[in-house]
């Protein structure tokens, strides 16, 4: 890709940007958040048109009119966000667009099930071809985008944070993949905040910042605070800077909550000025257990309670009513609408506050959301845009204002930092961790272990839908985390 310009509006997306990606090798993409990646990304996968600069493969150019021109030219893309039909099943999902035909021109369905079968074989995915992708896990729903790009047989195949809600065993079969791939000729463009991962799997990284190219050099002749510094064109002082906070009252307690077959018996407390993590595998379910909490999930038994206020299960109105805010692991389909502004976005929860006369005005709106977007200090064109033109870290922003707006006294965070970069993930962790020393009480579920280590005053492990283990900050590291997340250790600690 060379010299590419693309511009929103009066936005400058991409300035002269380059990309060069060789046959065998697995190159590593990075910048912030808005540096330009998905753009770029975007254009090579036909999705959107350069305003200027070429696209070049093998030596020619190429016009990528469309995704569909994108795959015939041997370009997969597994975006960050899964975009799967919900009511379509997961085999149908795989093949979109392009289903093998029988005679007379009807699908042949079972040639369809056995390539998808396949393919998990492969990937050594246990997912039911035949269940409809709504309802599947955020990781599950990557998994089933990965053997969709698989089944092009791609010459280039693009990972735009793939393993973001991965665990570390699926990471690891992802990267087996990637690699095999890698060693039969393919190009394999690796997206990622992960640095341990780029470095692990990549030979070159490329860096860019504020639509522009930085530098592409080898990565064995890099570190990883040369790649930050150039990145952000700042030191980051410190990823997580935690500081310690007055511990107050019990704000939330959950009393052996369970939902049959989901998870069982969970009891645990959040004190105000506290932040608490949820640690486990992915399918241990820590997401399940504070949807239910929340009051999103019904449950069978047990109770939830908020400052001393019992809340009644499946009611997320009661629970706001209450003081209760979550920011959920799946931004754009439970935490956005991708289609409303910003300032709409940002109000939601407010919507009945800020009406006067039963009228709601965009003054009020954009009132709201102008005083959050100084506070988390989000990058956006204007206010008045679609949450969509956002970047995955400003579109987190907007979560956060949006919850933050109701001045919750308990926090939940899902998966706070997935898929942002390391200066957003930064200002994140300062939130959190200025949140907590104002008394609110936080709640985080986390799959990055470092994030997990640093942030928490007590780690709870989560094993197959039950707690495994509770531990204090001062006592946790790596291996006593999975330790207890692989199901060593059973029992929860005095």
């Amino acid at each position: 890709m060379r010299d590419i310009a693309k511009a929103f509006g009066a936005v400058a997306a991409l300035t002269g940007a380059q990309l060069s990606l060789e046959a065998g090798e697995a190159h590593a993409l990075v910048g912030e958040n808005g540096a330009g990646k998905s753009t770029m990304i975007k254009i090579l996968a036909g999705a959107l048109r350069a305003d200027s600069g070429h696209v070049l493969l093998d030596g020619r150019v190429v016009e990528l009119g469309s995704p569909a021109e994108a795959r015939q030219a041997g370009i997969a893309v597994i975006y960050q966000e899964p975009t799967l039909f919900p009511d379509l099943s997961v085999t149908e999902n795989i093949f979109m667009g392009r289903q093998p035909l029988r005679g007379l021109g009807r699908i042949d369905h079972a040639a369809m099930r056995r390539s998808v079968v396949d393919l998990f074989a492969k990937l050594g995915v246990a997912i039911d071809p035949d269940r409809p992708a709504r309802g599947l896990s955020i990781a599950d729903q990557q998994l089933v985008e990965i053997a969709k790009a698989l089944s092009f047989d791609a010459k280039v195949l693009v990972m735009d944070e793939p393993t973001a809600a991965l665990s570390g065993v699926e990471v690891e079969r992802l990267f087996s993949v990637a690699r095999s791939l890698r060693d039969a000729g393919a190009a394999v463009l690796f997206i990622s905040h992960r640095f341990d991962e780029v470095f692990s799997l990549c030979e070159r990284i490329t860096v860019m910042r504020d639509g522009r190219h930085v530098s592409t050099d080898l990565a064995a002749d890099l570190t990883v605070e040369k790649v930050v510094r150039r990145m952000i064109g700042r030191d980051v002082t410190s990823l997580f800077p935690k500081e310690d906070a007055e511990r107050r009252e019990k704000l939330l307690s959950v009393r052996g909550l369970t939902s049959t077959g989901v998870f069982s018996d969970i009891t645990f407390d959040v004190r105000g000025g506290e932040i608490v993590a949820l640690a486990g595998l992915v399918g241990a379910g820590r997401s399940e257990v504070v949807r239910a909490v929340f009051g999103v999930d019904r449950y069978d038994e047990g109770e939830v309670t908020v400052a001393g206020k019992r809340l009644r299960g499946g009611d997320p109105a009661a629970a706001i009513a209450a003081g209760l805010a979550l920011v959920p692991e799946d931004r754009r389909h439970q935490g956005l609408v991708m289609d409303l502004s910003v300032e709409a976005n940002a109000a939601l929860t407010r919507r009945r506050a800020l009406s006067r006369g039963g009228l709601l005005t965009r003054r009020a709106e954009h009132a709201l959301a102008r005083e959050w977007a100084g506070v988390l200090r989000l990058k956006a064109g204007a206010l008045s845009d679609a949450v969509s033109t956002l970047s995955g870290g400003n579109q987190q922003k907007v979560v956060l204002a949006k919850w933050l707006a109701t001045a919750p006294k308990v926090l939940i965070v899902d998966e706070p930092t997935r898929g942002i970069d390391v200066g957003t993930k930064a200002e994140v962790h300062r939130l959190l961790s200025r949140l907590a020393g104002e008394g609110i009480a936080i709640l985080m579920v986390s799959s990055e272990l470092p994030e997990v280590l640093g942030m928490a005053d007590r780690v709870l492990v989560m094993h197959e839908g039950r707690l495994a283990a509770e531990i204090p900050r001062a006592e946790a590291d790596e291996a006593s985390v999975m330790f207890a997340a692989t199901g060593s250790r059973q029992e929860v600690a005095p």
